[in-house]
Formats: C-alpha cells, sequence, structure tokens
C-alpha cells in the first residue's frame, strides 16, 4: 500500500492484521511512535492542536494505553482528554481509503491534514473514517482527540477504578487509543460485509454480503486448501443472499476449531476471511454443542496485562492465555467486563474454545431510563462485529445491575437490550443481566461466592430433584424454568509469592486458606458440587489471573501457575468424556 517516509524505521508493535475474519492484502499498520499530549482542559482544539504542524509535547507507542507501561509513559493518574498525531506517506489511490481504530476509549474526533473527518463515541467498539477527500499525494498528518470521563454515570468503564488509585476489583484505567490503528485501501466498487448463518444438518452455509457499487461477484470456500464451494454471478449490487452445499462437512468441536476459508471477489475486490460450521442451542436444561449436551467449564477472563492493561504485550500473549486455561480443563471462558480484542477471537475460533461475548457495562447507573443510550449503540456494534466468529457461543450485555442507592434497576433497559440482541442474533442465547437482575433471559445465571462445598451442593440439589432454584435476590427477579448456570464461583484467594505489602493489600472472595493442600481441598469441593448437578448447564470459575490487587486467579498476574496444572484438569475435566 505503500511507505512511511520521514520516519525512522522500527518494528511495528502488535503488527499483524487486526480482523481476520475480513482481510485485504491493500492495508497498512499504524501502530507505533505517535506524538502525544495530555489535555485536561480539553482546550486543545481551540489552541489549534488538531492543525498541521502543530507539535504535541510526548511521545507514545500506540496502540498501547498511556497508563501502561508499553507505551512508554505510564502516566496512571486521570487524563480528561489525550492528543495524538502522526505523519505518513501515502501513494495515490482513486478508490476509498478508510482509518480504522480498533478502539478508543471513550469519544474520539479525528483529523486528516487539519480538516475534521469522523468522530466516534463508546470506548470498546471498533469504528472507521472515510479519508478519502482529506488526503493528497505524498505527506499526510493524522490527529486524534479523545476524551474520557470514567466517573460519567452514562459512561460505560467496566472494571476500570473511579478513584485514583486500583482497589477492589477496579484495576488501572485505560484512556484513548488501545487496539491497532490501520489504513485500508478499497477499489470503487468493494464488499462492505458479510454474515454466515450455517447448517450442521445439511452441511451447507448460507451467506448475505452487502456490496458497495456493481458487478461482477463470486465467492469460494475451501477447507485445508481444498475446494469446498463456489458461487458467482455476473451482475450483483447492494446486497445478495446465496446458499452454498459444502462438500465435506467438518463441524466446528471443542479442542478442533476447524474452520473453512472464504475469498470474495467483488470488481477489484478481494476479501479473505473464514466461518465455523457449528450449532450452539438449549434443550431444556441442557447447552447443546451440534446436537450433543455440553457441559460450560467456563474460567472468568478479565484481559488485564501488566505491561499493557487492556492491551496484550503480543498477538502470542492472546492464545497463550486461552492455552493456559483449556491446560486446567476448561473449555471456555467468560470474557468479562470487556470487550476483547477480534484477534482474541480468532485464536479461541481455530482452538476450538468457547465464548461469552460480554459488554463492560459497569460505571452506568442502571436506574435510570437513558442508559440504554450509551450502551445500545455500542453494543449492537459489538455484535454485528463477532457474530461470524464461531467460538461465541452466547451474548451478555450486562452484569450485575446493582441497585443505585435506593433507586432500583430500570427493567425496560434491562429487558430492551436482550430483545435487540435476540433480534441481531437470534442463533445464539442471551443472558439479560448476569448473576442479578434477570428480567429476560435464556439462561438463568447465578453468582456463588459460598466457600463451603456442602452449602453449595445443597442450594442446587433442590433444583435437580423439585425444579426449584434457591435464589437470594428472589424479590427482585423470578426463575421460570430457565436452564441454569453458576457463571461465577470459587474466587478462592491464594497469594503466592508476593510480599507482605501486597499480601495484606490482596482480596478474593474466599479467604482463610492456609496452603495449596487446602486450596486443592475447597477448589474440588466446590466444582464436584456443580459437576455433580445434572440441572445445571455450566459453571464459570473466577478467575484465570490475578489482577494487580486480586489475588484469586488461578495464575499470577505475570501468568505463572500457582498449581499444579494436571491436578486442576483432572478435577475440571471430570466426566467431560462422557458428554455428547
Amino acid at each position: 500500500m505503500g511507505a512511511f517516509s520521514a520516519e525512522k524505521q522500527q518494528a511495528i508493535p502488535r503488527a499483524e492484521h487486526p480482523r481476520p475474519q475480513w482481510m485485504r492484502e491493500s492495508w497498512i499498520n499504524l501502530n507505533g511512535e505517535w506524538q502525544f499530549e495530555i489535555d485536561n482542559a480539553r482546550s486543545g482544539e481551540e489552541r489549534g492542536l488538531h492543525r498541521e504542524g502543530a507539535s504535541l509535547s510526548q511521545v507514545i507507542t500506540v496502540p498501547f494505553c498511556p497508563e501502561s507501561r508499553l507505551s512508554g509513559l505510564a502516566h496512571t493518574d486521570f487524563m480528561r482528554g489525550v492528543w495524538y498525531k502522526r505523519t505518513i506517506t501515502l501513494p495515490k489511490h482513486n478508490g476509498v481509503t478508510r482509518l480504522h481504530f480498533g478502539a478508543v476509549d471513550y469519544a474520539a474526533k479525528v483529523f486528516v491534514n487539519g480538516m475534521a473527518v469522523g468522530t466516534h463515541k463508546g470506548g470498546y467498539s471498533p469504528f472507521w473514517v472515510d479519508v478519502s477527500e482529506a488526503l493528497r499525494d505524498g505527506e499526510n498528518e493524522i490527529t486524534v482527540f479523545a476524551q474520557d470521563d470514567t466517573t460519567d454515570p452514562l459512561i460505560p468503564s467496566g472494571k476500570q477504578s473511579t478513584s485514583f488509585a486500583s482497589q477492589g476489583c477496579f484495576y488501572t484505567r485505560t484512556t484513548g487509543i488501545w487496539q491497532t490503528v490501520w489504513l485500508e485501501q478499497l477499489p470503487p466498487v468493494f464488499v462492505e460485509s458479510v454474515s454466515y448463518t450455517t447448517n450442521i444438518y445439511d452441511g451447507s452455509v448460507t451467506v448475505e454480503v452487502a456490496l458497495h457499487g456493481e458487478g461482477a461477484f463470486s465467492c469460494d470456500i475451501l477447507f485445508d486448501g481444498r475446494p469446498m464451494g463456489h458461487y458467482e454471478v455476473g451482475y450483483a449490487t447492494e446486497r445478495l443472499t446465496f446458499t452454498v452445499p459444502l462438500a465435506e462437512v467438518h463441524l466446528w468441536e471443542l479442542g478442533q476449531g476447524f474452520l473453512y476459508d472464504t475469498v470474495f471477489r467483488f470488481g477489484e475486490d478481494t476479501v479473505y476471511g473464514y466461518f465455523g460450521l457449528r450449532e450452539v442451542r438449549l434443550d431444556g436444561k441442557r447447552f447443546l454443542l451440534n446436537g450433543r449436551p455440553v457441559f460450560q467449564r467456563l474460567i472468568l477472563d478479565q484481559g488485564f496485562y501488566p505491561d499493557g492493561i487492556y492491551t496484550a504485550p503480543s498477538d502470542e500473549a492472546l492464545s497463550e492465555d486461552i492455552r493456559l486455561s483449556m491446560a486446567l480443563g476448561f473449555n471456555g471462558t467468560r470474557l468479562h467486563e470487556k470487550v476483547f480484542e477480534e484477534r482474541y477471537l480468532y485464536h479461541a475460533d481455530r482452538m476450538g474454545y468457547m465464548v461469552w461475548g460480554e459488554y463492560p457495562d459497569w460505571g452506568l447507573d442502571h436506574s435510570r431510563s437513558d442508559s440504554i443510550y450509551p450502551i445500545l449503540p455500542e453494543w449492537t456494534a459489538v455484535v454485528m462485529r463477532d457474530r461470524n466468529h464461531p467460538s461465541v457461543i452466547g451474548w451478555c450485555p450486562r452484569n450485575e445491575t446493582w441497585d443505585q442507592g435506593y433507586r432500583k434497576q430500570n427493567d425496560d433497559a434491562v429487558a430492551m437490550l436482550y430483545e435487540v440482541t435476540k433480534q441481531l442474533d437470534p442463533t445464539r442465547p442471551c443472558i439479560d443481566a448476569s448473576g442479578n437482575f434477570h428480567v429476560k433471559t435464556d439462561i438463568f445465571d447465578v453468582h456463588d461466592y459460598d466457600q463451603d462445598p456442602e452449602t453449595v451442593k445443597k442450594r442446587y440439589d433442590r433444583l435437580a430433584t423439585e425444579g426449584v432454584l434457591e435464589d437470594r435476590f428472589a424479590e427482585r427477579q423470578t426463575y421460570r424454568g430457565e436452564a441454569v448456570m453458576v457463571s461465577e464461583y470459587g474466587g478462592i484467594r491464594f497469594a503466592a509469592g508476593v510480599n507482605d505489602k501486597t499480601l495484606r493489600s490482596s482480596w478474593g472472595y474466599g479467604d482463610d486458606v492456609a496452603d495449596t493442600e487446602d486450596f486443592i481441598r475447597r477448589f474440588r469441593g466446590l466444582t464436584d458440587a456443580l459437576l455433580d448437578n445434572p440441572a445445571l448447564c455450566g459453571f464459570c470459575y473466577t478467575q484465570l489471573t490475578d489482577v494487580e490487587q486480586e489475588q484469586n486467579g488461578l495464575y499470577t498476574y505475570e501468568r505463572k501457575p500457582k498449581f499444579d496444572a494436571a491436578v486442576l484438569r483432572t478435577i475440571v475435566s471430570r466426566k467431560a468424556a462422557m458428554e455428547g
């Protein structure tokens, strides 16, 4: 696509393509060194920081947030506004040029050569701006302003701390750009988007494509390089839907992420992607994958890194977290209070690892009816981004919608998100508000951090024998016979190898563990109590790794093991061979 000029050659951090499911050859990664400046007064535009030639006072490494060590700054105080600037050289192009951002927290305004070209709100969803009219041959200057206010009750912030320091289950904040920035050049006629609907029973895939312009269109489907199906039409425009029978059936399964490659051609445009052939659905209280019952042995993953905060230090770090989970016997995860990088889902797709797609709704005042406005557009964008990933087996737009003082959650807003999610994607189950307070949900999930295995066992025995669920929030929500999952349990604190100061400030849901043997005993008891209950369709242990002061991970924050993986795997995977 062209080369940078007037810049020193440097290794590009996170150089891999950010969207493996939607790739063109004509793209350029803009990660690396950018000028940077903090603007707490938000006066930068008035002072002309967006204008060509205006320089910023610091340097940052994108895509890492300024709070992180990998950014080169490690500035962890509040930043109400931040600026980025970079100059690149582009060749002449007669088509469309889009500037993509994986995520910018929270509100972004983009300038090219001093011209405002687009804005976006939402710290977790991708966006692009058409910069074609603002570009010129040769040098071009890109400027980005991002503003944030973590304490605003209408800004979702997930697990970002609203105080200066991390505390409890709230951690270091993320401000500004925290995912890959890239440019993409498109011909005048191109494929805009695609969605896949697979049928495991007749071995086919139905493809819906959105097109820009008009011309000849074709789609090739391959598996391991072998042709699996073909479709073509001499003329197409706007939207096209077609079904392709597959020559061979290779189901996407746990631990075997079989994927079909796709190649779309429209005019001069060529796009490479993939899909998985699989089905998820509920059958009474059972969760089925490809028509067979599977117990969801999930682990909570909050997606924080010591050196990158929200951003993984490398692509390998994303896949390594999945490997670490699978090594302990887990077959999936709740991606908790954060929208993960799409590269994570790519690795989950190819490794055969189940994922619940969630939204970082904490920070919103759920009692307000207008809390739907900041979450609905972004959640829609997240579902649309991730709906083609076979690893995503369910959606959960809200988590623990606690009341705000005397003001109760707005039930209509919770129900609306469920309804919208099902309209966007009727193929997956949706949990309206994980843990509490359920209004309309496909799975009635509960969070249970009781540390006594016998108490936990007795609590869910009546569900198996009488169909009765004991619920501590029964005055606020009603169990109507849905499938049940204990989507948070355990959280046993085990602060291994930390200094005394860290130990005193650390916490976990379950305390008072004497040693490794005591931990294993409790972990086994709690896990067995849930595995042995035929009325449950899954569990989710809290959590994969420690996160800063929260010391209830099965690995340390640095991803070092605390326990013998083989021992935990034997506990977690017990009875797995009987499924299906």
